[in-house]
């Protein structure tokens, strides 16, 4: 394990080593309307949340827990974007315990602040703001992770509404994406599966880059890629195949560039919210979690 983890370096890959015009800096802004955007789900279970409070070894992380009202659904770990635990994450948290599962969407900077923990509209143009996100990002290391983690997965698995019996699922936005490998490495027996949405700094050349957890990994796994992540860093997606690919069955992974997107396009209040690609990205998330989380 490395002293630091790569969390700041994340954060400078994506916004100032990636060289950001000012266009597309401010483009990550988050702005869209929230509940026009998101699709009905089919036969959908009636559900029940609420916000929680959770504790761990570091105090205590302020979370959204949602649930089939009726009967028992895999657990879902949830790792929001910089933008953190906010009303788009509990809508879709929401929809996606629709589709039958117990779904936990956390604050990852708990240590630091209550959520929200961005400001309304958020604008990265803002220096101001980019210095608070950022300070609050550059908390988080490969510690915190597997503390938060461990924490995280044994609340889930003391609500009876958590099918014990089935694997957990996991997911990572942006910053998201590491701390979702992180958890699925560090839990290989309870993880069975998880999906990374544009996730930042999956590849790098550091010896505690995320890429390198596959091998202690288990299950199957989706990586959403950004087309414009792809096209700063074309070599990440070949080398996270050829990782999965030597892993030799210990975990499997669909990884795909997702067409005409913009780094952030998944969640639905993004400015660069594309409707399409992401519906797309979502059935594929049910699709890995169909079999993933037996």
């Amino acid at each position: 394990m490395c002293d630091n983890d790569s969390m700041d370096d994340m954060i400078e890959y994506r916004l100032k080593s990636a060289a950001l015009s000012r266009r597309e800096f401010g483009a990550l802004t988050v702005g869209a309307g929230v509940a026009s955007v998101l699709s009905p789900v089919a036969n959908a279970a009636e559900v029940k949340g609420s916000d929680v409070d959770i504790k761990t070894p570091d105090g205590t992380c302020d979370a959204y827990f949602v649930h089939p009202a009726k009967g028992k659904g895999a657990g879902v770990l949830v790792w929001p974007d910089i933008f953190g635990l906010r009303p788009a994450f509990k809508k879709m948290a929401d929809r996606l315990a629709e589709s039958g599962y117990s779904v936990l969407v956390i604050n990852p900077f708990y240590r630091a602040k209550h959520a929200p923990t961005a400001p309304e509209k958020p604008d990265f143009n803002d220096p101001e703001t980019r210095k608070a996100l950022f300070a609050l990002a550059g908390g988080l290391n490969v510690q915190t992770t597997e503390t938060d983690a461990k924490a995280l997965i044994g609340w889930l698995d003391s609500q009876n509404t958590v099918d014990k019996k089935r694997k957990m699922g996991t997911t990572g936005y942006c910053m998201g994406g590491p701390l979702m490998m992180r958890t699925a490495a560090a839990f290989p027996d309870r993880v069975g599966g998880g999906c990374s949405f544009h996730g930042g700094n999956l590849v790098t050349d550091k010896p505690d880059s995320p890429h390198l957890l596959v091998p202690k990994m288990n299950g199957s796994y989706l990586f959403a890629i950004a087309a414009n992540d792809d096209m700063r860093d074309p070599k990440a997606k070949d080398v996270l195949r050829k990782t999965f690919d030597d892993a030799h069955g210990h975990a499997k992974a669909e990884i795909e560039v997702y067409t005409g997107t913009m780094h952030g396009w998944c969640p639905t209040d993004a400015a660069v919210y594309n409707h399409e690609m992401a519906e797309k990205a979502w059935t594929r998330q049910l699709a890995t979690f169909k079999t993933a989380l037996a």
